[in-house]
């Protein structure tokens, strides 16, 4: 049996770099040709000087806080696409934000991280990330079986029939976010249903609290967690749990000063920033708005590329939600349904590692029947549930009490 899922992997390191490199400026040529974004972009980058990382940095940086003004001036994916891409499907996340598919077989590159998390051919995965207009269902998808898995599509939710269906099945892995497959712990010890059967699990979405992954151990999965997004697939992924995440091989990733074009020292706190070599999605430069940052040394597994030390917080006020993106343009949606309410934040936390959301509303209520402010909760409700696709608490709360500092989303969940 093959040690990686890529032999590439073991390669030197100096090697690899050499031949990314190369490869830069005819890509970044065929992307100003075959990309309308490029093609504006950089028009006035001359591709074939674009052979180092100082070169590199000295390119526009694409944000991914700056896609759905892109998209909806040049719909539905912003001229980022190649002309010439083969497009399965186009997924809609929260944003809104579009995102394409080629149908072809691991195209999210996600196989390399499910072998390392010891995923081999035969064996059977409850995948619980939605398929659902969202593309995280078909990313885990792709990449176990890409390493001879069979899936379940079970998709999150549902409680009572994922846990028949791990009974019936006897499904070896799980995949999806940690927090739901916490639920499925506690749901199986409370109702003393049998979930043995699951002895690995590849989690992603979600930060991954060492306290939780020690209850996961506890219970005989080996979890280890992949860092991946809907617009670059697999960008990092662990081999040790704990050791920091390992770079998906044909990226280059930087880690940049949030705000500008200039990569910082090795060991400091940036945004991550990825150039994928993706004939129908070229992303140069990509800022995906994550904070982390270089850990030195490679791997004790004998992977040799970088090593990042995962997610250590945002570059801006978007958060992830039980995997879901949520923007503070959307909060200022609900806002603007509601014309006497100043101010709103969202606060989330987590709760015996589940996510919660709660938005605070000032609003001066002393005119308000308690049946007028119960009205209003709910309608403020529906409006969150509606535009985020999460749901949520309602606060309402005296004008003046939020802090005027220009936050309008509060993550207080602990990192790490």
């Amino acid at each position: 049996m093959k040690q990686y899922f890529y032999e590439k992997e073991s390669q030197n390191s100096t090697l690899r770099e050499q031949s990314l490199l190369a490869r830069l400026p005819a890509f970044i040529s065929y992307a100003k040709q075959e990309c309308q974004h490029y093609s504006k972009t950089f028009e006035h980058i001359d591709a074939d000087k674009i052979t180092s990382r100082e070169m590199l940095a000295q390119l526009p940086i694409t944000r991914k806080s700056d896609f759905k003004n892109i998209q909806s001036s040049n719909a539905p994916l912003g001229g980022l696409n190649a002309k010439s891409a083969n497009i399965g499907r186009i997924f809609q996340s929260p944003g809104p934000i579009n995102d394409p598919e080629n149908t072809s077989d691991d195209w999210w590159r996600m196989g390399q991280a499910f072998y390392a998390a010891g995923f081999r051919t035969g064996d059977v995965v409850q995948n619980c990330l939605s398929y659902h207009l969202t593309p995280g269902g078909f990313i885990l998808d792709s990449g176990a079986r890409a390493c001879g898995c069979v899936v379940i599509p079970a998709g999150p939710g549902q409680t009572e029939q994922q846990l028949d269906v791990i009974e019936n099945l006897n499904p070896q892995g799980y995949c999806g976010t940690p927090s739901f497959l916490k639920i499925l712990l506690d749901k199986a010890s409370e109702n003393h249903r049998n979930i043995s059967s699951i002895t690995k699990a590849l989690v992603t979405g979600e930060a991954l609290p060492e306290a939780l992954r020690a209850e996961f151990n506890a219970a005989g999965i080996d979890t280890l967690q992949a860092y991946a997004s809907a617009d670059v697939g697999l960008i990092g992924f662990e081999s040790t749990a704990g050791k920091g995440l390992i770079i998906a091989e044909d990226l280059l990733v930087e880690i940049v000063r949030p705000g500008t074009l200039e990569p910082v020292n090795d060991g400091e706190i940036g945004e991550v920033v990825v150039t994928s070599f993706n004939e129908d999605y070229p992303l140069i430069r990509f800022a995906t708005g994550d904070l982390s940052a270089v850990k030195p040394g490679i791997s004790a597994c004998g992977r040799t590329n970088m090593c990042i030390k995962g997610w250590m917080g945002r570059a801006d006020q978007t958060t992830k939600v039980k995997g879901m993106f949520v923007h503070a343009e959307q909060i200022e949606q609900v806002r603007k349904d509601y014309p006497h309410i100043t101010k709103m934040r969202l606060s989330v936390t987590q709760v015996n590692y589940n996510d919660q959301m709660n938005l605070q509303c000032e609003l001066d209520t002393v005119a308000y029947s308690d049946a007028d402010t119960r009205g209003l909760i709910d309608s403020v409700n529906i409006s969150l549930k509606k535009i985020t696709k999460l749901n949520g608490t309602i606060e309402l709360v005296a004008v003046g009490s939020l802090a005027d500092d220009g936050k309008v989303i509060d993550d207080l969940r602990a990192i790490g």
